[in-house]
């Protein structure tokens, strides 16, 4: 599917790329998840997400190379996606591993996490909002 999605993005002047897949905990459906965009200079898919991030990153105690790190709270991995300064109290965005589900975070939780050095299951845990 993503080799067809990428012949159409490439005749319209746009990126694709897979980003995994989405609802495969029941067994009988899926998702697959692309992520079309305009490309960068370099060819590469521009991602406003991304971009969004490493410039607000240090204004919420985060470095911009934070963005797609991934860490763990209890026994559940989680990697950052995104962040929302119009959610003041939970502006980091982050996605479960391996379903994907997009959780809401506090910025100095994630800090926390991200910092401790080791992040292992049970050992750390924090408040989170799911968000789909």
């Amino acid at each position: 599917m993503l080799e067809v999605c990428q012949k159409i993005a490439e005749d319209h002047g746009l990126v694709i790329e897979g980003a995994g897949w989405r609802g495969t905990d029941t067994g009988f459906s899926f998702e697959p998840v692309f992520r079309v965009s305009i490309p960068a200079p370099d060819g590469t898919a521009f991602n406003l997400e991304k971009d969004r991030f490493e410039f607000l990153a240090e204004h919420f105690g985060l470095a911009p190379s934070d963005f797609g790190r991934e860490f763990r709270t209890g026994s559940e991995r989680f990697r950052i996606t995104g962040i929302d300064p119009k959610r003041p109290r939970y502006p980091i965005s982050a996605e479960r591993i391996p379903d994907r589900r997009g959780f809401k975070f506090a910025a100095e939780n994630v800090a926390m996490l991200l910092q401790a050095k080791e992040n292992k299951p049970g050992g750390c845990h924090v408040v989170c909002i799911y968000t789909r």
